[in-house]
């Protein structure tokens, strides 16, 4: 059996649509390319019409939820992407070059385009008011918190991190109001995201989401949104200018904290740079 395009699918299914569901379609029909990295709430708020219409819109086209629509979707328009866009096998290694340079430069670009600076300022007070801070991700993400705790390790012992899912959720149970939980998260809508966002809140933590999307539902839990400007296709999940993207975000943060508290900053990175002399070659 043929598997149907999610045109294909569109164009049968489009005369049993509601009128909300109508007006979904046409919207998608419209800004296709845009619509596949929109989260369910932003192509909600763009249609005028609830979040539950569109997961009613997704599955009277038989798909099982959001995500399986969005890819389908992804899929159809990068099939219908003109071939100058599209790299090709066979492609030169000096193209490659290119692309990836023009791919990070241009994830970068949007990044800074929408990163508040009063945003950071506000990240920036509650980790210096912490007691503990926990560097937090799931999956690729996950590799990205550790990072950054890494970075912020060389500077104080509060920045801690936690392994898997379990680990983060009996750290988050254990937290108090004096700490702070800053999570990476592309979607900022994973369900143990979600979990462990909910117990930190609850225990009285503060949060701070590295995300791109401000309406997602762990941006509402957040005390402080740091938006990540780059796009990521449905078709390309962790690609690695998204991690840089979210990487520049992370190093501002940084840099800020640093320059708060440039003395204790100087004596911290002198001791731990005399302490890793020692294993230097």
């Amino acid at each position: 059996m043929v598997e149907q395009s999610f045109w294909e699918m569109l164009r049968t299914k489009r005369d049993s649509l509601t009128k909300s569901g109508g007006i979904v379609a046409d919207y998608l029909v419209q800004h296709a390319e845009d619509a596949q990295y929109l989260s369910i709430s932003s192509l909600a708020k763009a249609c005028g019409v609830a979040e539950a219409t569109i997961f009613r819109f997704c599955r009277s086209l038989g798909f099982d939820g959001y995500n399986e629509m969005k890819i389908a979707l992804a899929k159809a328009t990068a099939t219908a992407m003109p071939v100058a866009l599209k790299l090709e096998p066979g492609v030169d290694t000096q193209t490659l070059v290119t692309h990836a340079y023009n791919t990070a430069v241009e994830a970068l670009n949007g990044t800074r385009n929408v990163l508040d600076p009063d945003a950071i300022d506000h990240a920036a007070t509650l980790l210096q008011r912490a007691r503990q801070v926990y560097c937090l991700g799931q999956g690729g993400s996950q590799v990205l918190a550790e990072d950054i705790w890494a970075r912020f390790s060389m500077i104080s012992t509060k920045f801690r991190t936690a392994g898997d899912s379990h680990m983060q959720a009996i750290a988050a149970s254990l937290m108090g109001p004096e700490d702070v939980v800053l999570f990476v998260s592309y979607s900022g809508a994973t369900r143990d995201m979600l979990e462990t966002l909910r117990t930190a809140k609850a225990a009285g933590a503060k949060i701070i989401l590295l995300t791109h999307y401000e309406d997602s539902p762990g941006a509402k839990l957040a005390d402080v949104v740091l938006l990540c400007g780059a796009q990521e296709s449905p078709l390309d999940s962790g690609n690695i200018p998204i991690k840089v993207a979210l990487l520049y975000v992370a190093e501002v943060l940084v840099l800020r904290y640093t320059m708060d508290d440039p003395q204790n900053v100087m004596d911290a990175q002198d001791r731990t740079s005399e302490a890793l002399a020692v294993k230097m070659l």
